[in-house]
């Protein structure tokens, strides 16, 4: 075998699974630029109409997300995922043959990213939770390293892909790759031959209330789920809150052009896909937990450069974009560590149900930390309210750091119808998280 094939590369159906999340990565950034360029220049939406359509696509995690998270411990996880895949691929579909028809209507956009974005809920916390079935929980930061990787590389190259083919198909046909993606990744994903354990028998399930309440307690109760779950919601908070004035203070007080802010933010996709590239090594050296605070810390202190950019222009746009770069680098290390101790700490029958309540956090908050931005903005004033954002960002590495986290790696005990990855032992098959 060559030498370039060690680790998880060796592996049919880690390879199968990598392939197919980075195809379907793409094929989402084409849809990411497609799908609201077809509501305003296909059906002429209103600012109202693209708010509703923005939102469209969290909605599910706040409505469903914790019933989803019930659902998908109650059953096998790839099986869900491939349905997942064919669903988002059929529903994308509706778009571009609708246009065909002369049918497409801004209601149907509607529907289409809400049923979607109900589909991708589905999809991403049985991935998550079947994860570490597959590569095994001692390999969790090297396998989410490479789909890291994959993903950051994805929103490199995706825009770029996107604007071609908008250019070439136009909108509502250059739909159709996204949705050729997902049925790649279903594709993909039926190939894994590696057995997964079977859930809980049906007399040992619960009411979907009671099982709920299981989860949340397993993710609020445990201390080192309840460090990352209470880390996440303060990042999802402040970073929010930033988000919502950060554009504004960049374009009006700063008077950075369109042009030069695409410039700037693409020192954070270079940041992302740094960030994803030096995560394993990171861990090895630090320990999860240390490389974990260290990441969160990193993204504060970021941030912290945005409001000391200013006046002039030549030397504020180097630190903006040192910021970003090293945004990139903080948050997806961050992101890496927090879903392998997550996918380490929580037991395998309650894999999805702790998910899916950190995801509820997040989507919760999220919206919240932006309504705060937007008064805080109006009220301090923007500098002021990206300060306060980036202290904020800041105590979730306070958090963590008055955590067990702080002494290094957790070492969770191996739950029930945990295994390392059987293809490694048959030398075998196809992979997918």
């Amino acid at each position: 075998m060559p030498a370039r094939w060690v680790g998880l590369w060796q592996e049919r159906d880690f390879r199968a699974f990598w392939a197919g999340r980075t195809v379907s990565a793409l094929g989402s950034q084409v849809t990411l630029l497609a799908l609201p360029l077809v509501a305003v220049l296909a059906l002429g939406a209103t600012p109202v109409q693209m708010g509703f359509l923005t939102a469209d696509g969290s909605l599910p995690a706040l409505l469903f997300g914790l019933v989803v998270g019930v659902w998908v411990d109650r059953r096998r996880r790839r099986p869900l995922m491939v349905a997942a895949d064919l669903g988002r691929g059929a529903l994308l579909l509706i778009i571009p043959i609708a246009a065909l028809l002369g049918l497409l209507r801004v209601e149907a956009l509607y529907a289409v990213a809400f049923l979607a974005g109900g589909l991708t809920l589905v999809f991403d916390i049985a991935a998550q939770s079947f994860f570490p079935t597959l590569v095994g929980r001692d390999r969790l930061v090297e396998g989410n390293s490479k789909l890291e990787v994959s993903r950051s590389a994805a929103e490199i190259v995706g825009p770029g892909l996107a604007g071609g083919l908008v250019q070439v198909l136009t909108t509502p046909f250059a739909i159709v790759a996204d949705a050729l993606s997902f049925l790649a990744s279903a594709l993909l994903l039926g190939l894994i031959g590696a057995p997964e354990p079977a859930p809980a028998p049906p007399d040992a399930r619960q009411r979907f209330r009671p099982a709920i309440g299981e989860g949340l307690r397993a993710a609020l109760g445990h201390p080192v789920l309840r460090a990352l779950a209470g880390a996440a919601g303060l990042l999802a908070f402040f970073n929010s809150l930033l988000e919502a004035v950060v554009l504004l203070y960049l374009s009006r007080d700063l008077g950075l052009a369109p042009a030069l802010l695409g410039l700037i933010f693409a020192g954070g996709s270079v940041g992302f896909l740094a960030g994803a590239a030096a995560a394993g090594r990171v861990a090895a050296r630090l320990g999860q937990g240390p490389a974990l605070i260290a990441s969160v810390a990193l993204v504060g202190l970021s941030d912290f450069l945005v409001p000391l950019a200013g006046g002039v222009r030549a030397f504020a746009v180097p630190l903006l974009m040192t910021a970003q770069f090293l945004f990139g680098l903080g948050l997806t290390g961050y992101n890496i560590a927090a879903v392998s101790l997550r996918q380490a700490s929580a037991p395998d029958r309650l894999q999805g149900r702790v998910n899916a309540s950190v995801r509820f956090l997040v989507q919760g908050l999220t919206p919240l930390g932006a309504l705060a931005g937007g008064a805080l903005g109006l009220r301090l004033g923007l500098r002021p309210t990206l300060v306060l954002a980036a202290a904020g960002e800041l105590l979730a590495a306070l958090w963590l750091l008055a955590s067990p986290l702080r002494a290094g790696s957790p070492s969770p005990p191996r739950p029930e119808g945990t295994r390392r990855s059987q293809s490694r032992e048959r030398g075998n098959p196809h992979q997918a998280p």
